[in-house]
This record gives C-alpha cells, sequence and structure tokens, in this order.
C-alpha cells in the first residue's frame, strides 16, 4: 500500500521538473535583466517613435532569445528543450525581421507583442501549475503569466494606442517582467 504524500514530501513527484527550472533558474535572472534594461531605455529614450520601439524590441528579443538558445542547447536529457528552442528560435527570428524589414515589423510591432506576450503568459501559467506543489513561490510565475495574458489581450483590445501611452505601457509590462523573471530565478535558485 502506498503513503499518500504529506506536505513534507509533496514535492517530489514533480522533483523532475523542479531540477529542470532550477537548472534555468540563472536563464531566467538574466532574462529579467535584459528585460528591465528594456523597460529602462524604453522609459527614458527620448522621442521614441514606433521604428526606434521595433528597433528596441528586436534588441530584447534577440537577446532573450539567445539566451534561451544558450539553455536549450547545455540542458540536461527530460528539460524543457524543446519550449526553449521555440521561445529561442522565436527570440532571434523577430530580431532579424527588424534587421531586414524594420518599417513592416513598425506597421505590426502591437500585434506580435499581443501574440509573443499572449503565449508567453499561457505557457508561464501552465509551469506554474505544474511546479505549484514543489515551489513556494511558483505563484509568481503563475501571476506573470496571467498578467502577461492581460497585457497581449489589453494590446488587442486597444491596438490604436497614442505613441507615449505605448511605449509607457509596454515599458511598464517589461519591468514588471523583469522583475518577476528575477524573483522566480531568485527562488528557483534557493530550492535546489
Amino acid at each position: 500500500m502506498s503513503k499518500a504524500p504529506t506536505p513534507a514530501n509533496a514535492g517530489f513527484a514533480e522533483a523532475p521538473l523542479l531540477d529542470a527550472a532550477a537548472d534555468h533558474a540563472s536563464l531566467l535572472r538574466w532574462r529579467g535583466l535584459a528585460a528591465i534594461a528594456f523597460a529602462f531605455l524604453a522609459f527614458f529614450w527620448p522621442k521614441l517613435n514606433i521604428l526606434g520601439l521595433a528597433i528596441l524590441w528586436g534588441g530584447y528579443s534577440f537577446v532573450d532569445g539567445v539566451l534561451a538558445l544558450a539553455a536549450a542547447i547545455r540542458a540536461k536529457p527530460g528539460m524543457p528543450r524543446a519550449w526553449l528552442s521555440v521561445v529561442g528560435t522565436s527570440g532571434v527570428a523577430c530580431a532579424v525581421a527588424v534587421l531586414v524589414a524594420p518599417q513592416e515589423v513598425a506597421g505590426h510591432l502591437v500585434a506580435i507583442i499581443s501574440a509573443w506576450a499572449i503565449l508567453a503568459g499561457t505557457m508561464q501559467v501552465w509551469a506554474a501549475s505544474r511546479l505549484r506543489k514543489a515551489v513556494d513561490g511558483g505563484w509568481i510565475l503563475a501571476l506573470d503569466g496571467a498578467g502577461a495574458v492581460l497585457f497581449g489581450v489589453a494590446l488587442v483590445v486597444w491596438p490604436r494606442l497614442e505613441m507615449v501611452a505605448l511605449v509607457w505601457l509596454i515599458g511598464w509590462f517589461a519591468a514588471l517582467l523583469g522583475s518577476l523573471f528575477l524573483a522566480i530565478g531568485l527562488l528557483l535558485a534557493r530550492s535546489r
């Protein structure tokens, strides 16, 4: 007869996923720093226009994509390589698109960012549901994911915001995302 999990050993079923997530704690911290740097530049870049915002987004996407691809390459067996590869490839592809066709990307930037936020947020909520018993601060990941989905939906509902409002909305989202990535990275590193 098997024992029902007690609070002390309830996290053992999630041990492989927790180990995989903890191995990526530094990735989350670096992604958090990149998002905060993006927010800082968005807030303090004088007279930022939609093309400048697209170029800034492309730079952030490149850094975020390279970090995710590096984590996918050095991942141990059983870790979420496919997910990291998709995140990394899409980030690098966005950066390449900004280099190749900056005007076209700028014209569709709101749609690109909203789709990214909804997809990333959904994946974070899923990951939080898988880690909820293994990590005390898993709610932070769920909160971050829900916030990303709401941000993406807000951009869909109000696609024609004035430039100043768009920059501030995207900047605050990036600052929040970066702060939460840093917090999650620290929690995962301590949960090992």
